[in-house]
């Protein structure tokens, strides 16, 4: 692990300015870029902590605040440990935040968050790659099936709602990625029921997408979020493992 460097930055969108996290080697040298997905909460705390780590494995990482439209991180205040189960009004304010955020708009702003990246002189030229939680997972798909050419990898893990009835749904994304995916998905996540994962893998597979996709026993949906209560130690280092072996095949 080297020495990281951070900072907040501000990347122009067509609608207004997104602030992100950006985390890369403190040597200053241009590293592969990862774009980092957020998980519902939003980017916070222990996002950034994910973020330096990835960027003391060796890359530029960015993680934008995908909520911008409504304000500056944070857009909703949350505790230090979140928990739902013991305050519901977490996701009753979080919901309509949730819903706002349309395929269209992710990738509108895909295409600014990728732009950024490639004039950034803190990555190198050529493909990047994608990772995301939770709904960051789809958000993933979405920015790799608008971006054939630019995204070269995509991870996502404890995804939800991947392969559903929707007409915009995120496996049908798979006739336009030309990415390698890696996909680690929660034993227990009822946002990702057994039938998704399967609709999920025969669309890849039918699009002829290099894939792996794996289900962590027992793991629930959110168990790379150590400030949360689905936190996993175990499925999160299987994560960390998966992730990286997948960075170092794409660069």
């Amino acid at each position: 692990m080297t020495d990281v460097r951070a900072t907040t930055v501000d990347i122009p969108t067509e609608d207004g300015v997104a602030d992100a996290y950006l985390a890369h080697p403190a040597d200053g040298r241009p590293r592969p870029a990862v774009l980092f997905y957020q998980d519902a909460y939003g980017l916070r705390p222990h996002l950034q902590a994910m973020a330096d780590r990835l960027a003391g494995a060796g890359y530029t990482v960015l993680v934008p605040n995908v909520f911008h439209r409504l304000g500056r991180t944070p857009v909703v205040d949350l505790p230090e440990f979140i928990d739902p189960g013991a305050d519901p009004s977490i996701w009753e304010r979080l919901g309509p935040i949730l819903s706002a955020l349309t395929p269209d708009l992710v990738r509108r702003d895909a295409d600014a968050y990728l732009r950024w990246l490639a004039d950034s002189p803190l990555t190198t030229a050529g493909p990047v790659a994608v990772t995301g939680y939770c709904m960051g997972a789809r958000l993933a798909l979405w920015t790799a099936g608008a971006h054939p050419d630019r995204v070269a990898a995509v991870a996502g893990f404890h995804g939800g709602a991947l392969a559903t009835d929707d007409p915009d749904s995120p496996h049908l994304q798979a006739a336009s990625i030309t990415a390698e995916l890696y996909f680690g998905h929660a034993d227990e996540d009822p946002s990702l029921p057994p039938e998704q994962m399967a609709r999920f893998e025969e669309a890849l597979t039918a699009a002829g997408v290099r894939h792996t996709c794996e289900v962590y026993g027992g793991a629930r949906h959110g168990y790379t979020q150590a400030d949360t209560p689905a936190y996993d130690r175990e499925a999160d280092e299987r994560h960390w493992a998966a992730l990286l072996d997948l960075l170092k095949r794409t660069f």
